[in-house]
């Protein structure tokens, strides 16, 4: 059995500040891992599987030696809930299924610009 990773997009261990929200409920958290497609977090409630929500990310961002924040919104759902062991709260799987391509772009730059980081050092 292999263990070839299976995504298509680049995935990044990173701390994103990161807000979901649905009609019922607005949890503010960061992400233990981003992609493209989808973001991994902690969060303090249970999320139903296909529950819909809307995500917003704070990405920082360099460009020309200044460090500036970007917002992006977008919609995703829940793909997976699991129990976070020892503690009350469970990490959450979301898939990003409505993004601007625009901020689709923004979340590449800031992950190929975090790869680039980690296989230069």
């Amino acid at each position: 059995m292999s263990s070839k990773e299976r995504r298509r997009s680049p995935r990044i261990e990173n701390n994103i500040p990161l807000k979901i929200s649905s009609e019922d409920f607005d949890i503010v958290t960061e992400s233990k891992n981003l992609s493209c497609s989808g973001a991994y977090c902690t969060v303090s409630q249970y999320l139903e599987p296909m529950t819909k929500l809307k995500v917003q990310l704070l990405l920082p961002l360099r460009r020309n030696n200044k460090l500036s924040t970007k917002k992006v919104s977008c919609s995703g759902v829940v793909v997976r809930t699991e129990p976070y062991p020892q503690q009350n709260n469970f990490n959450v799987a979301i898939y990003f299924n409505d993004v601007q391509d625009r901020d689709k772009k923004v979340i590449a730059e800031y992950i190929s610009t975090l790869l680039e980081h980690q296989t230069s050092s």
